[in-house]
């Protein structure tokens, strides 16, 4: 079609056309741009960009209020409110009654996860750990409530394995916390060392150096420690495929060894206020995992991920991913090629980036 256009029209006019479409856009969006309410109109009757997002922040809203208490091998429920009660017990002053508000539907989640038997061991130490403190902490006489519940937890408390382990998972003072060696300049190394590279060997990344790196990405902090993000792995023709799904990966797609899709999760959330947390808790994962895999040998590439139907409908029915679970982006992964380019990317500095508060 674009062929017979240019045949039959001359290219003075089909630019022509161009430019006057163009001014009609601005004219459009200026319009339409002045108002939130104006705004909206646009984004319900003249454009589908949104469309997608509005139906998975809704679904992601939906799951989670369906599933609410339900446990899988790891509970968002459980996981948000265990961490809720952490930063109580951290307060300065703490208070001598606190977490009233949740501390039966936690008490509830709590039992759900134990009788179901599905839930990680570690996830479920963790929470019985800081359940322990904060009914030490607590004053049961000025709350008829939590006393009832404190009942109702030590009923479940003891089939909890390892639950009288010496090694408590609560929280503790800032002199206790790991301390590293690494300098300033050595981090300054490890940070210009990692670039995006996009030229690899023809060699297999070993499963045992990406599950490595995924356990200490994990530590990446989360919105009140949901974690509400996945990794999908492939390898070989797989990653090769997968990784042409995105755009900017012509040319060179066709030599990534492994490819990781980070997908983000819309039912941890019961409200439209939290929709871009996903981005952010992956993207504060993933950039931790292009640092570990850097300390042992592997190089990486953040890949763009669009928001474009097409190819969100090719990824969701690939991965399998239900609707409220969204791409964020690709990383691939692999052994640098010793003679491969990198782009140098001269970045911005703290004079254009760092804008000081009146």
């Amino acid at each position: 079609m674009r062929n017979l256009i240019k045949k039959f029209i001359p290219e003075r006019f089909i630019k022509q056309l161009r430019k006057k479409r163009e001014q009609f856009q601005l004219f459009f969006i200026k319009l339409f741009s002045k108002n939130e309410f104006l705004s909206s109109i646009y984004y319900c009757f003249f454009s589908k960009s949104f469309y997608r997002q509005h139906q998975s922040v809704l679904l992601g809203r939906l799951n989670y209020l369906r599933d609410l208490g339900n446990t899988g091998e790891s509970s968002v429920l459980l996981r948000r409110n265990i961490h809720r009660i952490e930063k109580g017990l951290i307060m300065e002053p703490r208070r001598d009654v606190f977490a009233e508000s949740y501390i039966e539907e936690t008490i509830n989640c709590y039992v759900k996860s134990i009788t179901t038997c599905n839930i990680e061991d570690q996830e479920i130490k963790w929470a019985t750990d800081v359940l322990d403190e904060y009914f030490q902490a607590i004053q049961l006489d000025k709350s008829v409530l939590i006393s009832r519940l404190y009942d109702t937890y030590l009923s479940h408390r003891a089939s909890v394995p390892g639950c009288d382990s010496l090694e408590k998972s609560t929280p503790y003072q800032f002199k206790h916390r790991i301390r590293s060696k690494v300098s300033f300049e050595e981090l300054t190394r490890l940070f210009e060392q990692r670039r995006s590279v996009r030229w690899y060997e023809k060699r297999v990344v070993e499963i045992e150096l990406i599950e490595k790196a995924i356990n200490i990405a994990s530590l990446a902090p989360s919105a009140c420690n949901r974690q509400p993000f996945q990794f999908h792995l492939a390898t070989g023709t797989q990653a090769q495929e997968i990784a042409s799904y995105a755009m900017g990966t012509s040319g060179f797609s066709h030599n990534i060894p492994a490819l990781i899709v980070v997908t983000g999760d819309l039912s941890s959330y019961p409200f439209e206020r939290d929709r871009n947390v996903i981005y952010i808790d992956a993207a504060l994962a993933t950039m931790q995992l292009m640092l570990a895999f850097e300390t042992l040998g592997l190089s990486t590439c953040p890949i763009n991920w669009p928001d474009i139907e097409v190819r969100e409908l090719k990824m969701q029915s690939r991965l399998g991913l239900r609707k409220d679970e969204r791409p964020v982006l690709l990383l691939s992964i692999g052994y640098g090629k010793v003679d491969g380019k990198i782009p140098f990317s001269q970045k911005k500095n703290s004079e254009l980036l760092l804008k000081l508060i009146d």
